[in-house]
């Protein structure tokens, strides 16, 4: 059968390549740039006239943007780490246990996504200082799971009550402990929502400035990689061919990352909101 293309259906495809353009090409400018000889002075073009690798060369040797990846890499692995975890046990907690105060718990926890983040700034700098924890990647992942934990133990429940209590029950009859319940029943059903969760707080981890800057503005050797990115803007100029080969170098962990968990996110995300 012979299909036939309509002024309806191109009008789709042109729809459809004006979105793609429209959302890569600000992905694709920013790498043909870093990778541009002339991005510095301002006259990059489309398609790099001199091509070069002085740019990264520029950002790991002059800007110590290895030093930063790694912090990075540990702020944001502890911060996914427990922030699953204790998300994980707390989830379960209200979704499975009545206590007293429950409900009020839960509206505690989304009341607090609705706070601005600007607003805890000072709050936050004045405990992580009394905390003396200043100027160290332990204070800044213990502020980002407070950031963190609130969306992550919100999502989570509605993945652990969407799993029948059957289930545990019947792991139950044939003698399983509650660790083992928990480890080969409820945890293997939860990994979508756990998946979904890690993205979001590995994004707050890796991207977010703000509290990195005014927790770590007084250690250079702990900077992350948005702060990292700031020193190649100037006051009155900027060294755009380190500022997009850096931006280049942050991405690329995100993007191996969204990769390798795409399959579960998709899952995880339309199975949590079968019940919540």
């Amino acid at each position: 059968m012979r299909r036939t293309f309509g002024p309806r259906t191109l009008g789709k495809g042109l729809l459809v390549a004006v979105l793609l353009i429209f959302t890569l090409f600000p992905a694709y400018w920013m790498i043909s740039s870093s990778f541009d000889a002339r991005a510095s002075s301002g006259g990059q073009s489309l398609i790099p006239q001199e091509f070069t690798l002085d740019n990264y060369l520029f950002v790991f040797e002059e800007g110590q943007f290895g030093l930063f990846l790694k912090n990075s890499a540990i702020v944001a692995f502890f911060t996914v780490l427990i922030s699953g975890i204790v998300a994980l046990l707390a989830s379960v907690a209200v979704a499975r246990f009545k206590f007293k105060f429950r409900t009020a718990v839960l509206i505690l926890v989304l009341t607090v996504q609705m706070v601005p983040l600007e607003a805890l700034v000072i709050p936050l700098f004045v405990q992580v200082r009394d905390l003396q924890m200043l100027n160290t990647l332990l204070g800044l992942v213990v502020v980002y799971l407070a950031f963190s934990l609130p969306f992550a133990i919100w999502m989570l429940r509605g993945f652990v009550a969407a799993v029948p209590v059957e289930l545990e029950e019947a792991a139950y009859l044939d003698g399983a402990s509650w660790g083992r319940m928990f480890r080969s029943v409820l945890l293997p059903l939860v990994a979508p929502g756990l998946v979904a969760t890690s993205i979001f707080s590995f994004i707050v981890a890796w991207n977010e400035f703000i509290f990195a800057m005014t927790l770590l503005g007084g250690a250079a050797d702990k900077y992350t990689v948005a702060i990292g990115l700031k020193q190649f803007f100037g006051v009155h100029s900027n060294d755009w061919g380190p500022v997009m080969a850096a931006s280049t170098i942050i991405t690329i962990p995100v993007m191996i990352f969204f990769i390798l968990v795409q399959g579960r996110l998709s899952g995880g995300l339309v199975a949590g909101a079968v019940k919540g």
